[in-house]
């Protein structure tokens, strides 16, 4: 790859900031079918209990989705029959502290903290997390390579999660 080609693979942490926000705000408004198209073909979701680093496919997770699997948790989320999701939990995020990571063969990493605020039968919750996004571009503009999602409170007991962070 020439240098001209890295360069226009590269994404500035604005366009990833702007890209980030963009998904919270799919997310917020449960719009799961533009958000399944932010994705890769190879994309990976994860949401890893265990705190550390290694390998996440060999770790215990609380999500390990790639496209069929994504695909198969907004069916259930959206369909009325996941006890977790019925009825829906309204969701207000804030993503913040951005911090760029590497950029290589056309892949640029951004770590970011986000907060998520959950109001389901009559209760507020609050769940914080570090967040690595793996983005890429593509010929449809920026793409979700990767998303790691190491909540706070990962390694304590968690209750039932109804939407995707």
């Amino acid at each position: 790859m020439s240098t001209v080609d890295q360069l226009l693979d590269t994404i500035s942490l604005a366009e990833a900031a702007e890209f980030i926000w963009a998904e919270a705000e799919l997310l917020d408004r449960q719009d799961y079918r533009p958000w399944l198209d932010l994705w890769t073909a190879s994309g990976l979701y994860v949401i890893p209990i265990e705190r550390g680093d290694g390998d996440a496919a060999t770790r215990l997770n609380i999500a390990y989705d790639n496209g069929d699997m994504r695909a198969a948790r907004v069916k259930r989320l959206k369909s009325g029959f996941a006890i977790s999701s019925a009825p829906s939990a309204r969701t207000v995020r804030t993503v913040s502290r951005f911090v760029p990571g590497d950029t290589t063969r056309g892949v640029t990493v951004v770590r970011c903290a986000q907060t998520l605020v959950e109001f389901k039968f009559e209760r507020t919750r609050v769940l914080a997390a570090d967040v690595e996004y793996h983005l890429v571009r593509g010929p449809g503009g920026i793409a979700l390579e990767r998303k790691e999602v190491l909540l706070l409170n990962s390694d304590e007991p968690l209750w039932g999660i109804g939407y995707l962070f």
